[in-house]
């Protein structure tokens, strides 16, 4: 199942999103050594987890936390437009429209066989989500090896500037652009599967309105 985890419920998934930043510290620090802060010496927090972000979260049988990614607003404080605007050949792509995608995170304890379908969940459950919300175009900084991934994926999506070698990684910039033909595009590469997502029907309606207005 995939879950929606935004302001309007978070106090219900506490205990999944406390799995979801233990897990995020898992990979992101212990196995990548990203300098990351860490909160409470057992979770991987930042500047960016307030809350405005919405987690689109993979949640197995007994309610765990399989994989995640987090969606932030790009109209405020963002990764790219925050702290690698020079990234952008142009303008960083910004509006109530658009998100940017960050943290996107597979639970070490998902066997390696389970993995490339958990994240292909993640990102059709996106995909919904950015339909069903009037989301139009998804931004983000990622690694050049994943660069590549998500640039063959299929959907309508732009490298934003030259790739860049900065705080110790090979780093890169995108633009996917989202609307009803993303899902038979990413079908025709693998990617997308149709999710069960879940969301409060005051969130939803909520997003609605911000990204109509």
């Amino acid at each position: 199942m995939m879950q929606i985890v935004d302001n309007t419920n978070r106090d219900q998934f506490s205990n999944l999103l406390d799995a979801m930043f233990a897990d995020r510290k898992r990979v992101f620090i212990d196995q990548l050594g990203w300098d990351l802060p860490i909160t409470a010496a057992r979770f991987e927090i930042d500047q960016f987890d307030d809350i405005h972000s919405v987690y689109i979260i993979a949640v197995d049988d007994a309610g765990g936390h399989l994989g995640s990614l987090r969606l932030l607003r790009t109209d405020r404080p963002h990764i790219l437009g925050s702290l690698f605007p020079q990234m952008c050949d142009g303008d960083v792509p910004r509006g109530p429209q658009a998100r940017e995608i960050t943290r996107l995170c597979i639970s070490p304890s998902a066997p390696r066989h389970h993995r490339r379908p958990i994240r292909n969940s993640l990102i059709s459950a996106m995909v919904d989500h950015a339909l069903n919300t009037g989301i139009s175009a998804l931004t983000g900084v990622v690694t050049v090896r994943f660069l590549d991934q998500i640039l063959a994926m299929g959907w309508d999506c732009d490298q934003l500037g030259k790739r860049t070698a900065l705080c110790g990684l090979d780093l890169g910039t995108f633009c996917a652009r989202v609307d009803e033909h993303t899902p038979h595009k990413l079908t025709q590469t693998g990617i997308y599967a149709r999710a069960s997502l879940t969301t409060s029907s005051k969130a939803q309606a909520a997003l609605a309105m911000m990204v109509s207005a």
